[in-house]
């Protein structure tokens, strides 16, 4: 189980892995001016620094250069907003200016840096130096945010390390760590690390979350964001009080956890684990599209096929959060060749098709995926291709529908890292998949009741569907 911000931590050092570069990243001798071009991140991170003006106007530069949508984008729709999220953290800090007003932005992508350029540093010489960090990270975090899209972040790779969870993944977390605009509550346990504060006080999968620190998890159907950090990104010493109800027995519960610095790293599990179920089906779980990942899926089929005829496989994709798109091909090349599964566009909607790779050899087997809305990224992609190609069922809720598009790397002049997808997917028959997800041919949610008594809805329905 990852945290919140772990998630996205993951997916830039997956994204950092992949580019490879020695330049480095010099400071501006003028501010106003075009500050030097982010680079594609080096073999070993950077060393952090403080985040300046410069940093600040690496990203606004590296969006508009590496983006989807850069060579269209009105530079206004950058610097607006992370101006008005500047205001907004002076403000929060009592510390706002009579001089702080916009500055005026035309369009015009030279002219308007040097205007929000000098109007960012004439406020930050009136600010305390403490507060010149916080105020540079709302600011660039305002920036990528306008894109409104997915697979877009600001990350500053070390943040984060002094946290940890307090044990548990809560239902209402989609595809990387962000809340489910669809959840409704309550919540409920849906991962449980058994060496954690949570696993030791007695928590159990499918216990519903009705409070923490006194505040529900939802006011009038809405999650309360702050009420995740508490969960997720907990600090050493942090004492977090829960109310809690086990569903299976009815029994409603208080805890008070003082979250630990765990005594060793949690033994990563495997990323794929299957088993034989009744029948002669094959049971095959993967948690990410991670490198190597068809080739163990293919193998663990290939090996429970050997203690036994197969009548088809039940892969379970739920919380798979996705990983690399070539496991993708690789995946739908087991089950189908010759057909184009997805496309990659740019913005002008010129688009590449990803074609199925006719050398990998047929698994030859009937197929139920299981998915979930945290089925994400790879795994949205994947789930597509199975409901476009009709290779296969699908069974389960809806997926994430965050899979914007895959994303590149870039290192700013502060030692952090932005991703940023340069193109846009969509799917097989042309359809946005992104925010919108894909929905099952059975719907066959586990419900905080099910996990609580052991049931698994989706298995016992695509055990049915193979038979």
């Amino acid at each position: 189980m990852a945290t919140v911000k772990s998630l996205k931590l993951l997916t830039i050092v997956a994204i950092a892995a992949t580019f490879a570069g020695t330049a480095t990243v010099s400071a501006s001798p003028d501010a106003t001016a075009r500050p030097p071009a982010c680079q594609t991140p080096p073999p070993q991170p950077p060393p952090l620094k403080p985040t300046t003006v410069t940093a600040v106007g690496q990203a606004y530069h590296c969006i508009l250069d590496n983006y989807f949508s850069g060579p269209v984008l009105d530079s206004r729709s950058l610097l607006q907003p992370a101006f008005s999220a500047l205001t907004r953290e002076m403000q929060r800090r009592g510390l706002d200016r009579s001089t702080a007003t916009a500055p005026v932005l035309t369009g015009k992508r030279d002219s308007d840096w040097k205007a929000f350029s000098k109007a960012y540093q004439d406020i930050m010489a009136q600010l305390p130096k403490e507060t010149h960090q916080a105020v540079a990270e709302v600011t660039i975090r305002a920036m990528v945010g306008s894109l409104g899209d997915n697979h877009a972040m600001w990350m500053r790779p070390t943040e984060g390390e002094d946290s940890f969870p307090v044990g548990f993944m809560p239902s209402h977390a989609r595809g990387p760590g962000e809340t489910d605009p669809t959840a409704t509550g309550p919540a409920h346990v849906v991962d449980l690390l058994p060496d954690s504060a949570a696993g030791k006080a007695g928590i159990k999968l499918g216990d519903e979350i009705l409070t923490v620190n006194g505040v529900p998890l939802f006011v009038d159907g809405i999650a309360v964001p702050r009420v995740v950090e508490w969960l997720m990104e907990a600090k050493e010493g942090q004492h977090v009080k829960l109310t809690m109800r086990r569903p299976s027995t009815g029994e409603t519960k208080n805890y008070d956890l003082t979250v630990t610095r765990p005594t060793r790293p949690p033994t990563e599990p495997e990323v794929v684990e299957s088993k034989l179920l009744p029948g002669g089906i094959a049971y095959v779980l993967l948690r990410g599209f991670a490198p190597g990942a068809a080739d163990k899926v293919r193998k663990a089929i290939t090996d429970l096929g050997k203690q036994q005829k197969l009548r088809g496989v039940a892969f379970d994709l739920r919380g798979n959060g996705g990983g690399s798109p070539d496991e993708v091909k690789k995946l739908v090349s087991s089950w189908v060749h010759g057909r184009t599964y997805s496309y990659w566009c740019d913005v002008r909607d010129k688009c590449t098709p990803n074609r199925t790779d006719d050398s990998v050899s047929l698994l030859n087997l009937p197929l139920v995926t299981l998915t979930d809305r945290r089925c994400a990224s790879a795994c949205d992609a994947f789930s597509s291709a199975v409901k476009d190609l009709k290779f296969g069922t699908l069974v389960g809720t809806r997926t994430a529908g965050a899979v914007s598009g895959p994303g590149e790397g870039w290192v700013l002049d502060d030692g952090s890292m932005l991703g940023l997808p340069k193109i846009h997917e969509i799917g097989s028959n042309r359809e946005k998949v992104d925010t919108v997800g894909v929905p099952p041919d059975h719907f066959a949610p586990v419900t905080a009741a099910d996990l609580s008594a052991g049931r698994d809805p989706g298995i016992d329905k695509a055990v049915s569907l193979l038979r």
